[in-house]
C-alpha cells in the first residue's frame, strides 16, 4: 500500500477513535461499545500487520478468467430432489423413501 493511503488509513482509524470516544462518553461501558472499541482495535492490529507484511499489489489489466464457473438460469431437474429433504424443515413433501 503506497504511504499516502496507509496515512488516509490511519487517518480513518483516527477518526473512528475519537467517534467510539464521542460514544463511550455518552454510552458508558455498554455492550455494543465494547465490540466497537473491539472492532476497532482489531482494524489497528490489521493495519499494522498489512505495514509489516508488505503484500504484492494486485496487477491491473486483463484478468484471468479461467476461475469463473458459469451456473446456467435454467431450472434444474426435479428428479434431482426426490427423496431429499429439506435441511431444518422437515421432510421433502415428495415421494417418501
Amino acid at each position: 500500500m503506497a504511504t499516502s493511503e496507509m496515512a488516509e488509513l490511519r487517518r480513518g482509524i483516527g477518526q473512528l477513535r475519537q467517534c467510539l470516544g464521542a460514544l463511550r462518553s455518552r454510552y458508558g461501558d455498554a455492550p455494543v461499545v465494547r465490540r466497537l472499541a473491539n472492532d476497532l482495535d482489531r482494524l489497528d492490529i490489521d493495519a499494522d500487520e498489512f505495514e509489516v507484511s508488505h503484500p504484492m499489489p494486485v496487477q491491473q489489466g486483463a484478468k484471468d478468467r479461467t476461475d469463473v464457473i458459469v451456473v446456467p438460469d435454467t431450472p434444474y431437474d426435479e428428479s434431482l430432489w426426490v427423496g431429499a429433504d429439506d435441511e431444518g424443515v422437515g421432510g421433502y413433501h415428495g415421494e417418501r423413501s
